[in-house]
């Protein structure tokens, strides 16, 4: 389980298709302190971590199935206009939540529901509001000043509108994830709200 609070803005340094993509990313974490088996969330995708290195600079190894490249931005999203995961890519990350941490944004869970679109990003006063574009079949989950998770980051919905959301995103969020870099057309992991996932699941069986 993760909160959606990114803790580091990890780098892709190499990619290799070994059956499963295998991907090495460099971070500031104290590799020291990651034990092998170990759940990273990656741009809000679970990944387990199976290598560790500090040379030259701190990283670790995770594997990729071809099931989580085909559900999320690593492998485009089922788009390749985005590129997927590329070697210089920056990367939000969050360690596993632990009993007793301070649970700062919402449960995440770290399993990516769909690939949402950057449709549009307008500056307004310091912050940026972000329009997206929510895949078909999520966009029923997803309700005004509800949390989602884009790209890991724990973010507040401020208005619904058919299959399009926006929320704003503030000057210290761009400073301590990748949203600094962002542009209209990305392509983005979303993960919906728990809770909005059984209380539709629950308004089904009682319909």
């Amino acid at each position: 389980m993760f909160t959606g609070i990114v803790t580091d803005i990890g780098e892709v340094l190499e990619l290799e298709q070994r059956g499963d993509l295998r991907a090495r990313i460099a971070t500031q974490y104290d590799v020291a302190g990651i034990e092998i088996g170990a759940s990273i969330a990656c741009d809000g995708c679970c990944l387990t971590v199976i290598a560790t290195g500090s040379v030259p600079q701190n990283w670790f190894d995770v594997e990729i199935s071809a099931e989580s490249q085909a559900k999320t931005n690593i492998g485009g999203g089922g788009n390749d206009r985005s590129g997927g995961w590329q070697v210089g890519k920056k990367v939000n990350l969050e360690r596993a939540l632990k009993v007793g941490d301070e649970l700062g944004g919402h449960i995440v869970s770290g399993h990516v529901d769909g690939v949402a679109q950057i449709e549009a990003m307008v500056d307004e006063g310091d912050s940026t509001r972000f329009t997206f574009r929510a895949p078909p079949g999520l966009a029923k989950y997803i309700a005004p000043k509800g949390s989602v998770a884009l790209n890991g980051t724990s973010l507040t919905v401020n208005e619904v509108d058919g299959d399009t959301f926006g929320v704003n995103i503030i000057p210290h969020t761009k400073q301590v994830t990748n949203w600094g870099q962002a542009k209209a057309g990305d392509r983005i992991n979303l993960e919906i709200d728990t809770l909005a996932r059984y209380v539709a699941r629950l308004q089904e069986w009682q319909a």
